[in-house]
Parts: structure tokens; C-alpha cells; sequence
């Protein structure tokens, strides 16, 4: 069987058949190798499915291939190679790649030699592609991707809620998010605009790019996987270099490795910082988000961006976010929407109710003057610096996890002489108590769950309202800087437990 030429394969192709009865493998069954298994099958693929793990590890997702005829190949003793003997096509979760050394070693050096052999011209091997790879080969709609060490979610999701304000060209979000897009190709047209939050997993695997490329920041973060900073920031580059030269890179003035992007291709850039604008970018002016010029794209009619006078786009304090940062990945969304030609009312009519995203400064409850706030996004210390100085005092830190081998010595600095006191979990948990309190931090404790963590970190809260105004206000803010595994399936779980435990403290112990 000849392999798939995926540089010749378009959309209409497989709409038209071009998968009809091809043998296709997809490797990894989590939520972009379920997306990449239904939507290759629903185009008439013979689909087969590797995954290392138990099958029981794997019933949540086997159950959402519903009654699909797809053969499954699970399980540690589960040879991946046969699976693709006589495949057209082999396509990957994020996750899974040659590269990573986080990929299982006996399926990390199969696709080793899988690549070896395609670049050594035996094209009757199959095509290697990944599900945000695929996507992007095929999507005819405009796309703009979102990437950064921190903030990408915040940033993507406003940009689709701004982009989503305009009637004429319905918005689209998923990617890193959680949400896969290979399975909305069906649905979408040129008048569609697409956002696709980027990660360091998906970025690696990346022969196209997007119409607009947005980056937020980009520190050091997933060194288990990249093995070194400048390894990281290479996998971060990619966007930059991909970038479609008639679209345009939306990039953070204010971070060094960011900004220095400027330079790369031939794509028009538009310059965003928390300060007075560049020509052509987005700042910030008396308390004014406002625009020097910029730019539409030229499918969006080209010409100058639509503003108030002086370029003036909205105040910083209708944003519906909090924080010094937030008003930074909101500078980056309101471009992606001047760049598409949205109307400047409508720009910020969006910006100003879109008030957050679930486990990003997500502010679950007040109870009895203690706000509850969940970040379990926050597992890279930089976050974590910004959670904590978007609040102001007395707040009370839950953090700890397992540990993704970044430096924390200028997040426990900061988090010891700035928080009233701290709950730590998790595998980091005792080496975090250690440091803090090293550092200088009076107040820490340990908590073997989530529901323990919550009630000693509302015991600290109150205690620190003592004596301070009747309408005062603590925090406790629950930003881990870790990964969630030690306890938890993912950092979704780890804040759904914050919430429910949240939830747990108005519920008498021992009640029904």
C-alpha cells in the first residue's frame, strides 16, 4: 500500500475520498488521538489505535469512539510496529514523538526508525503526522496561533471571544485547550477564523504555519521534555519561523526572547507592551489600551484599524481580568481582533465581559470575606509570581505537586515576602515547606488533599483578616507551580478538587 503524500492531500480530497479503505494508525488514545480516530474513520480510513497502557486505564476514552469498527492495540506488552506494516498514514497525540524523551522508549525508537527510513527515501513507509500537524495542513480557514510559556489559554480564549463578536465570520477555538480540531474540518469555510492555542508538544511537529502567529512570553518550562532552556526556546521559535508572510506575528514587547522574534521572516508585526505604544503596535496610555496604527491584514480589507480618538481602544479597568499580566495577554487578543477588522465597539464590548477561563485565576467563591481563586494553570513559576501580585494582601498560597524540574528559587523568594502563609502538597510539597520557610515565610503547613489544603489554607485566611477592616478581603489562591500527576489525572482535576473542596467547607463534616 503507498503511503499518503500528505503535501498533495487537501481538504476537499478527503471529503471526497481520498481515505476511503486506507490504512491509517494513530498513536496515543487520549483526547487528540479519540478526535484523530473518528475523524480519519468517519472519512472512510481502516483505523488502528496503539496505546502503551492497560485497556483499563483507557475506558473513558475507548467508550467516545462509540460504535465505530476501529482496532484497538492497548496495553504494555502491545508491539506498536506491526500496527503500521502496511499503513498509508501514522498519526500522533501531542504528546507522542521521535524527539521527546518523555515518550515510551521502545515507540520513541520505532518512530525513530520509521523517520530515519522516509528521509532515507523509502516513501513506501508511512507518512509521520501529528493531529495539530494535520489540521493545519487541511484547515481552510485563516488560523491565528497562540503561544507562550504562560498565558496562551487566557490569550486564545479572549481572542475568540473577540473574534466571535463579529457576525460575518463565525470563530473557532481549540488546540492546547483541550478541546482537539481535527474533527471540525467538515464544518469549516474560508469565512471561518480559527484559534489554535500552541504548546511546546504540539509546536515540534509543525510543517505549517499559522495566518498570525501570537506569542505571550517565553521563559523555561517542560525541561523534563526539551532537556535545556535554549532547547525549549528553539521548540517555542517554530511559530515564529512558520508564520504565514502574508499574515502577521502579535508580539510581547516587554519579554526579550519574544520581542527578538521581530527580526524573523517577512510577516508584518504588530508590537504590544504595558506602556506607550511603538508605531504600528498597542499599548497602554492613561489608563487607555489604545492603537499607533495598527494594521488590518489584507484579507480583512488591509488599511489602518478602527479606533476611538487618539487611537483609543478602551480603558484598562473595563477589562474583565485581574492582573498586571492580564492586561498584557489582553493587549495581545485585542490585536488579533484589529488585525481581522473587528469593530472597535465590539472589541470592547467582548474584552470587557470576558471575565476569565476555568483554572486561570479563576475566582470560585467569597465566603465570609475569603475569596477562593483556582490557577491550578499555574505550574510554571513565573505564573505563579503574577498570581500572587494580582491580588492584593493578606493572600494565603496552595502549591506543591510534582515537580517539572524549573528553577523556583525567585518564585519561593517572592511567594515567602509576600503571602500571609502557605499550604504545600504534593511529591514537592516538603522540599517547598523547607524553602519557604528558609525564606522566611512564619505561617506554612503540609495537607495530604485537597479538601485538608482548603480548610488549613481558610483557618490561615481568617486569621489573617483579625483586626483588619469588617469589609476586607483574603485570598486564598491555589497556584501550584508543579504538575498535577502526583495526585492528580491533570491540572483540570486538580482544580475541579480545589472548587469541590471550596464547595465542602459550607457542608457540616459527617453530613449526609
Amino acid at each position: 500500500m503507498h503511503a499518503i503524500d500528505l503535501d498533495a492531500l487537501t481538504l476537499d480530497q478527503v471529503l471526497h475520498g481520498a481515505l476511503d479503505g486506507r490504512p491509517v494508525t494513530v498513536l496515543g488514545l487520549a483526547r487528540s488521538g479519540v478526535a484523530l480516530a473518528r475523524f480519519l474513520h468517519d472519512m472512510g480510513a481502516r483505523v488502528t489505535v496503539y496505546d502503551g497502557r492497560q485497556a483499563s486505564q483507557l475506558e473513558r476514552f475507548t467508550s467516545l469512539l462509540g460504535d465505530r469498527s476501529i482496532s484497538l492495540v492497548l496495553g504494555p506488552d502491545a508491539d506498536p510496529v506491526p500496527t503500521w506494516a502496511d499503513a498509508a498514514l501514522v498519526a500522533t497525540s501531542p504528546s507522542i514523538t521521535p524527539d521527546f524523551p518523555t515518550t515510551e522508549p521502545r515507540l520513541r525508537a520505532a518512530l525513530q526508525a520509521l523517520v530515519t527510513g522516509r528521509r532515507g527515501g523509502d516513501l513506501r513507509l508511512p507518512a509521520l503526522v501529528s493531529e495539530s500537524d494535520l489540521f493545519l495542513r487541511l484547515c481552510p480557514s485563516p488560523t491565528i496561533g497562540v503561544t507562550g510559556t504562560k498565558g496562551k489559554t487566557t490569550t486564545s480564549s479572549l481572542a475568540h471571544a473577540i473574534l466571535s463578536a463579529d457576525p460575518l465570520h463565525p470563530a473557532i477555538l481549540g488546540g492546547n485547550n483541550g478541546t482537539p480540531l481535527v474533527e471540525r474540518l467538515p464544518e469549516l469555510t474560508p469565512s471561518h477564523r480559527v484559534v489554535v492555542e500552541l504548546s511546546e508538544l504540539q509546536l515540534p511537529a509543525l510543517s505549517r504555519g499559522t495566518t498570525v502567529a501570537v506569542y505571550t512570553n517565553v521563559t523555561s518550562d517542560h525541561l523534563d521534555r526539551h532537556g535545556s532552556v535554549e532547547a525549549y526556546r528553539r521548540v517555542k521559535r517554530r511559530l515564529a519561523e512558520l508564520v504565514d508572510p502574508d499574515g502577521a506575528m502579535v508580539l510581547n514587547l516587554e519579554d526579550p526572547v519574544v520581542g527578538g522574534y521581530a527580526g524573523l521572516g517577512s510577516a508584518p508585526v504588530v508590537l504590544y507592551r504595558n506602556d506607550a505604544p511603538v508605531p504600528g503596535g498597542l499599548g497602554v496610555l492613561d489608563g487607555w489600551i489604545v492603537s499607533a496604527a495598527v494594521e488590518r491584514l489584507p484579507i480583512a480589507g488591509g488599511g489602518t484599524a478602527g479606533t476611538g480618538p487618539g487611537g483609543a481602544v478602551m480603558p484598562v479597568g473595563e477589562l474583565g481580568i485581574p492582573g498586571r499580566h492580564n492586561v498584557s495577554n489582553a493587549l495581545a487578543a485585542i490585536a488579533v481582533g484589529m488585525l481581522f477588522g473587528v469593530a472597535p465597539d465590539a472589541i470592547r464590548r467582548a474584552a470587557g465581559s470576558f471575565t476569565g477561563v476555568e483554572h486561570r485565576l479563576q475566582s470560585v467563591a467569597l465566603v465570609d470575606g475569603v475569596r477562593y481563586v483556582n490557577d491550578s494553570q499555574g505550574t510554571q513559576p513565573d505564573a505563579v509570581i503574577a498570581a500572587l501580585r494580582a491580588f492584593p494582601a493578606p493572600v494565603v498560597l496552595i502549591a506543591g505537586g510534582r515537580d517539572k524540574g524549573v528553577d523556583l528559587a525567585e518564585m519561593v523568594r517572592v511567594a515567602a515576602g509576600t503571602v500571609y502563609g502557605a499550604v504545600l502538597i504534593g511529591e514537592s510539597g516538603p522540599s517547598l515547606q523547607e524553602r519557604m520557610t528558609a525564606a522566611g515565610l512564619a505561617r506554612t503547613a503540609r495537607a495530604a488533599s485537597m479538601d485538608e489544603a482548603v480548610r488549613a489554607a481558610t483557618a490561615m485566611a481568617r486569621e489573617a483578616r483579625t483586626g483588619l477592616a469588617d469589609d476586607a478581603v483574603a485570598t486564598v489562591l491555589m497556584s501550584p507551580a508543579a504538575a498535577s500527576f502526583d495526585m492528580f489525572e491533570d491540572y483540570v482535576a486538580r482544580g475541579r478538587a480545589f472548587t469541590a473542596a471550596v464547595a465542602n467547607l459550607a457542608v457540616p463534616r459527617g453530613a449526609a
